[in-house]
């Protein structure tokens, strides 16, 4: 099998979990090579995502080394059965790795959760509004790029319209609501397409007031991509140099807390709802 040229955060994770499989085990990469009939190099370079992996063999390697999840095999086994390019794939080339990744885990979640503190959430942000935002990049950008850049976020969108589309809550600072990117005119036609979004039957939508104070990770914006499986569950943050991927146990397990004492201190769904329409009416 060919080495890939670059392997995306998605054929990063399988790799990174068939290793924690192995590691679980107890197993070292030799051992592991002479357990399951193959060579050190094979299991290095599956463990890397240099080389894909089928799910047949998937489900080899995790039976010989004696995984007990059943439900966690099958998540990795559907992992390494898929094939073709997703509509991202498009962008290749002309938009950075981190804006692919996040399109690809947006799109197999099964859940996101999001805290926002100075932008409205990407799914959910209009065309005028993501221009505005875009037109504020650090070295602005060109006229072809900003139009790709837009192409995507909007792209970005049909997640929320897929039959079975993942369950979204949008947790979202009252700055993020009085920031008129744009102007007047694009923020009032912003908070009436975010009240429209949350009323969606997958989408929660949950206001974090300014009289509420201070919050866990107030000066960051944080995506938690729920997987098939828990151990499968990833998080996106925004960095001045671009995404990050974060999927590590303890990680994972603190930014759950983030996020939970985040949405204890939000207005509920109807309330916030009323909250983002007095803030409309008064743009």
């Amino acid at each position: 099998m060919p080495p890939r040229k670059a392997p995306t955060a998605r054929q990063r994770r399988l790799g990174t979990e068939l290793r924690k499989l192995r590691e679980h085990a107890g197993l070292t990469a030799a051992d592991a090579a002479q357990l399951l009939g193959t060579d050190r190099t094979t299991i290095s370079n599956t463990e890397s995502a240099r080389f894909g992996v089928s799910g047949e063999r998937v489900r080899a390697w995790a039976t010989n080394y004696g995984c007990p999840d059943a439900n966690y095999v099958d998540a990795l086994a559907a992992m390494a059965e898929e094939r073709g390019k997703g509509w991202w794939a498009d962008y290749h080339g002309t938009l950075s790795s981190g804006a692919l990744d996040l399109a690809e885990l947006e799109h197999h979640a099964s859940a996101l959760r999001a805290v926002q503190v100075m932008h409205m959430p990407g799914l959910l942000q209009t065309e005028d509004y993501a221009r505005s935002v875009f037109e504020e990049a650090v070295p602005p950008l060109s006229p072809v790029d900003l139009r790709r850049r837009l192409s995507h976020r909007l792209k970005r969108r049909d997640v929320l319209d897929r039959p079975q589309s993942p369950t979204c809550t949008f947790l979202i600072h009252e700055a993020a609501l009085r920031m008129e990117f744009g102007g007047r005119k694009v923020t009032r036609a912003q908070l009436d397409h975010l009240l429209k979004e949350s009323e969606r039957d997958n989408v929660t939508v949950r206001v974090i007031p300014f009289s509420v104070g201070g919050f866990p990770h107030a000066g960051s914006s944080t995506l938690y991509v729920s997987g098939p499986v828990p151990q499968l569950d990833t998080v996106q943050t925004d960095t001045p140099a671009g995404s990050a991927f974060i999927d590590a146990e303890t990680p994972l397990a603190n930014y759950r807390a983030v996020l939970d004492r985040t949405e204890e201190r939000s207005l509920a769904p109807d309330r916030s709802r009323d909250f983002i329409h007095e803030v409309a009416q008064g743009v």
